[in-house]
Parts: C-alpha cells; structure tokens; sequence
C-alpha cells in the first residue's frame, strides 16, 4: 500500500469521478451489510439488481448447466425482472474456425461449436440486458465475455466439472487429496514454509 499509494489515490478517485461505478460500489455495499450470513448469493444478486434499478437481466450460460439456467431465469422472472439468455455454443460455429485441428478436439472426426462468450456478450448488449450473470462459462471463455459485455457482470456459477461446480473445494483439500495433483515439488516445498500452512 506504501508502493502504489498513487494507484489507491486513483482508485478513489475514479469512485468519485463516475458515477455509475460509485453506484454499484454503494449498492454492493449495502447487499453486503443487509444480508451477510443471511442471503444466498441468489438472493444477494437479486437484492443488487434492485437496489441498482436493473429491469432486464442476461443470463450467459454454458450449454451443460442449461438446466440451472433456465432455474435462475424463472427464479428472476418470479422476482419481476425480465431475462435475456444465451448458450455457449451460440452460432455453431465450427471449432476449426479458431484454429482449432480435428485431433484438438474432444471427439476427433466430428463436428464441434466453439464456445462463443464475445458472441454471447454482444446478444446479450443488443437486447439491452443491464447486469449479465455468469453460469458456468469455462475458464478463458469467462474471461473473454467480461471483456467484452458492456453491462456489468457477475458470476453466479463458476464451472468446475469435477468438484460439482464448487471450484473452491480444491482450496479447501490444497493440502489432503488434491495435493498430489496441485502442485509439483517447488510449490510444495513453498507451502510447507508458508506461515498459513
């Protein structure tokens, strides 16, 4: 914090200087104080939208949790929000197309859509979507429709096909079962030092 004092000093100014930013900070805020230890992040996602005024919601979902898409869409339309979603594998284009060879992909010999998150950004911005929720994206595709969505965007369901979508159990068993398969000898080696372990 002594180091870059000048970027914490921008940092704060750029909450004061936008308006938009200062909104979502506040409403983020006061989500946190009203219901911590209280709401589920649905509910806190829900009481954000509110308190930001958002009336139409988008809904970027990978095509294998299409089921708990379509969960949240009802759960937000019961809420009074109109929903906007889009699926991963939208426009159907062929894995080849990004460079991807024929024995890359995961069924060799048969036609593959790529994941399209920009595409699912620019559908979602055309509709007029307010806040976009993240439904298990991919890693990487995550990150390209952030980049792109000009709404804000939160996560809701970070993708983890083995751990059942819950990515943070291999941070809780960092040190039992996934510790052969975390890290190699060097990471260990840091770990064992570390004060936290």
């Amino acid at each position: 914090m002594t180091t870059f004092r000048p970027v914490l000093r921008q940092a704060l100014k750029t909450y004061e200087k936008n308006r938009q930013l200062r909104k979502i900070a506040q409403a983020s805020a006061l989500v946190e104080s009203r219901g911590y230890m209280k709401w589920t992040r649905v509910e806190d996602t829900i009481e954000f939208a509110r308190l930001m005024n958002y009336r139409k919601i988008g809904i970027a979902c990978c095509i294998g949790l299409k089921r708990e898409g379509a969960i949240l869409a009802s759960i937000l339309r019961g809420n009074g929000f109109e929903v906007i979603s889009t699926i991963c594998k939208t426009g159907a284009v062929p894995k080849e197309k990004l460079g991807v060879k024929d024995a890359e992909k995961l069924r060799p010999g048969q036609f593959e859509a790529m994941c399209n998150p920009i595409a699912q950004a620019m559908l979602l911005d055309a509709c007029g979507a307010e806040l976009n929720i993240i439904v298990g994206l991919c890693v990487g595709h995550d990150a390209l429709f952030c980049r792109t969505s000009k709404a804000p965007v939160t996560t809701l369901i970070a993708k983890d096909r083995v751990l059942c979508h819950n990515p943070v159990a291999s941070i809780y068993n960092h040190q039992s079962y996934y510790r052969r398969r975390l890290y190699d000898d060097h990471l260990s080696n840091i770990w064992k030092s570390s004060p936290t372990s």
